[in-house]
């Protein structure tokens, strides 16, 4: 198993896709109890749902499941929100926190797995943004991400259909978020918020530095709007997706049309 899958695109935008890996190596898995053998908090069919979405679009997965480790946490384990219940950079309960492990991961577990997971998924986007910013003068990293749409241990009642992070304003250009914003409110069909429960994850955070030429925004989906079920077995419905991509795709297409036109400008 590669770690990491990479596709190289033409265009300025780069899809991170961190949380829709399924790979658990068989030493790790034997480990999982039967709730964490499930895999349920993956963000599923993420890759399908993004399927061709924006021709030129650079992508990098993760293909390791999060329970492995997360490769959109902080490596030294400082939290996204504090304050609030969060899962940690190897979760140890699921998002309902119920234990995931018969034995929790040693601190030298974790060391391992920076090692072979985090570290060489972040060496591939890191190349990519360069690779991507050294073409174009700038780049967006656009964070590919899917929740269930209802989990009160980590928020109440139900969260919107898109939620729309740029780290309160800090990790993108205002104009790429006000483009994505724009087409979210002209939908009929799906509810949005911007900077709400989730206001982007650690890549958001760490790529994202518009005074170096390098925009990040994050866009976590409810699950609802595109599976069959938020339940096992999390099965994928083409239906449901189907105007969902209309959305997504006309999102992308203003991102990196915004991109071209304001960055572009700027630099």
């Amino acid at each position: 198993m590669t770690p990491v899958t990479i596709i190289p695109g033409s265009g300025p935008v780069i899809l991170g896709q961190p949380h829709s890996g399924t790979f658990v190596p068989d030493d790790i898995f034997a480990r999982l109890n039967s709730l964490g053998k499930e895999l349920r908090d993956t963000d599923w069919h993420v890759p399908q749902l993004y399927e061709g979405l924006l021709p030129g679009a650079t992508i990098v997965r993760a293909n390791f499941s999060r329970y492995v480790i997360d490769a959109n946490r902080d490596p030294e384990g400082t939290s996204l929100y504090p304050g609030l219940n969060v899962t940690e950079l190897v979760p140890t309960s699921t998002f309902d926190d119920e234990p995931i492990w018969h034995a929790n991961p040693t601190k030298a577990d974790i060391a391992q797995r920076i090692g072979s997971f985090h570290r060489v998924y972040h060496a591939a986007l890191e190349a990519e943004i360069a690779r991507v910013k050294a073409a174009h003068g700038f780049a967006v990293l656009y964070d590919c991400h899917s929740i269930r749409s209802e989990i009160p241990y980590l928020f109440d009642n139900q969260l919107p259909d898109l939620n729309i992070g740029d780290n309160s304003g800090r990790s993108c250009a205002p104009a790429i978020t006000s483009a994505v914003a724009a087409i979210c409110a002209q939908s009929c069909l799906y509810s949005h918020v911007v900077n709400g429960r989730f206001k982007g994850g650690w890549t958001t955070r760490h790529y994202g530095r518009p005074e170096t030429g390098v925009h990040a925004i994050q866009m976590e989906l409810v699950q609802r709007c595109y599976l069959e079920s938020e339940m096992p077995p999390f099965s994928y419905s083409t239906s449901r997706a189907a105007p969902l991509r209309d959305l997504l795709g006309t999102i992308l297409k203003a991102v990196e049309d915004t991109a071209n036109s304001s960055l572009k400008t700027e630099t």
